[in-house]
């Protein structure tokens, strides 16, 4: 539309609005876009309908979402078959051996150090770092509340930053969703502005570095300084699937770390190669959905070699862990899915457009980045979903940007920092559920001793954002 009017803004809001109040984002995605096909097609709630699930098919005509979306199934595929050869549990096992552990301070450098270098996914990386910590935390008497803060600091913050893994491939599907030309270039380029995720991790290691311990942290620390690893009405959530073999395995019998990292490896290194291959030369040029599709589909081809030749597993076994694992992130693929087809709704009504002439009428420029992060936060915080609150805020704020001439990368790297600081103190998010799992601790008292510092980290990137547009 070329005047798109004030019911342009109806579906994103109603989709938020749904969010918040329903905690599903799926049929609050699916809601908007009715909402929007409704209206594009003279207020006809049965044709809204129809169009709604053409719009969707119609996001398969694009082969760089659907390449994404068979990525986001097979990134599910490889940590399920990574899992189901024990290359998790020998990692654990092999850094659990290195003999350079020695103190309570150098434990939480692991802890920081094993968030980082795991960046495929976030709750991989919380089950990992966790499982490896938690018996160096409890032998030098460092609380399972820290632990759990600063896994969680160096899940999310770490995975929304790095283009190869399932994070980066809703980020660059969005960003493709709103007609910019280079989405990868455009994602790269909004890294050093998550202000969020990096102050969330430098914080992290000034917390280690200065034995930072704010609020209710420094209760907890005190109380396992005393010898008392929970509070007494404590009710620690546990998951040790990474950690824990079959009963009665010896160290002999613990799978290789290899069966995790050279996958890993292989697929980090196809990332950029597979750059250069697609942009003739240019790493820079090359298609982002090409390569992470090849290279998640060269990590699982590693996988499935190396485990059929060390008879590891059967064809069968692997075909079952491929489908289990694809099934596991299909409510992800969905998510995805749906807010590219919000993406395209919000397109044709001209809800960017739209925004953009309101803000740029009522809201002065140098606010604008502060603000996308604080709404993206409070959806994120609301809903506990950074994924969703990605869905909704992504195609709201990138034609924010090239509407009124502002860095397409700054706002996006506002919505996504807001997603991650809403996310990452939200209650209700999978991955703060997940850090109370993996450190053994109570979820509540998680959340309480967390607070402090994502509340410090998101004060510092608001400053930070509000800077930026000063100076930009």
């Amino acid at each position: 539309m070329s005047d798109p009017g004030w019911y342009s803004i109806l579906p994103p809001i109603l989709a938020i609005v749904l969010a918040i109040w329903s905690k599903q984002v799926i049929p609050s995605l699916f809601t908007g876009i009715w909402t929007g096909f409704t209206l594009l097609n003279g207020f006809n709630p049965i044709v809204g309908a129809t169009e709604s699930l053409e719009g969707i098919v119609h996001v398969f005509s694009d082969p760089g979402n659907t390449r994404v979306l068979i990525f986001t199934l097979l990134i599910g595929s490889m940590i399920a078959t990574i899992e189901f050869s024990g290359g998790v549990r020998g990692f654990v096992h092999f850094l659990e051996t290195r003999r350079w552990v020695h103190t309570g301070k150098r434990a939480q450098i692991l802890a920081w150090v094993t968030g980082i270098i795991i960046f495929i996914e976030s709750n991989i990386t919380l089950l990992v770092a966790g499982s490896v910590c938690r018996p160096l935390f409890d032998r030098y008497k460092i609380s399972r509340e820290k632990l759990a803060y600063l896994i969680d600091a160096t899940s999310a913050p770490v995975c929304i930053m790095i283009p190869l893994n399932a994070w980066g491939a809703i980020i660059i599907g969005l960003v493709a969703s709103t007609g910019v030309d280079n989405p990868l270039q455009t994602f790269i380029a909004s890294i050093p502005y998550n202000l969020y995720s990096i102050a969330a991790i430098l914080l992290a290691a000034v917390v280690i570095w200065k034995n930072l311990n704010l609020g209710p942290m420094k209760a907890a620390e005190n109380r396992t300084r005393g010898g008392e690893l929970l509070w007494p009405d404590a009710t620690p959530l546990v998951d040790t699937s990474a950690e824990v073999g079959p009963e009665g395995e010896s160290p002999e019998d613990i799978p290789s770390a290899a069966y995790m990292v050279l996958p890993i490896l292989v697929m980090i290194l196809m990332m950029p190669v597979s750059l250069y291959i697609t942009g003739d030369g240019d790493i820079i040029e090359g298609s982002g959905s090409i390569s992470v599709l090849w290279s998640v589909s060269a990590a699982v081809v590693t996988t499935w070699i190396m485990l059929l030749a060390g008879r590891k597993a059967s064809l069968h076994d692997l075909m079952r862990m491929f489908i289990k694992g694809a099934s596991d992130l299909l409510p992800i693929a969905t998510i995805l899915l749906l807010a590219l087809t919000l993406g395209d709704v919000a397109q044709l009504l001209g809800t960017g457009n739209y925004v953009a002439r309101i803000a740029s009428a009522t809201v002065p420029q140098f606010l604008l980045a502060p603000l996308v992060f604080l709404v993206s936060a409070f959806i994120a915080f609301s809903v506990g979903s950074s994924w969703g609150t990605f869905a909704i805020m992504i195609p709201i704020a990138i034609p924010i940007a090239t509407t009124l001439g502002l860095p397409v990368p700054l706002l996006l790297g506002a919505a996504t920092s807001g997603a991650i600081f809403g996310d990452h103190a939200s209650p209700i998010s999978d991955t703060t559920v997940v850090a109370s799992m993996a450190s053994a601790t109570d979820h509540i008292d998680h959340v309480r001793t967390q607070l402090p510092y994502a509340l410090l980290a998101a004060g510092i990137a608001t400053i930070g954002f509000l800077i930026l547009s000063l100076i930009g």
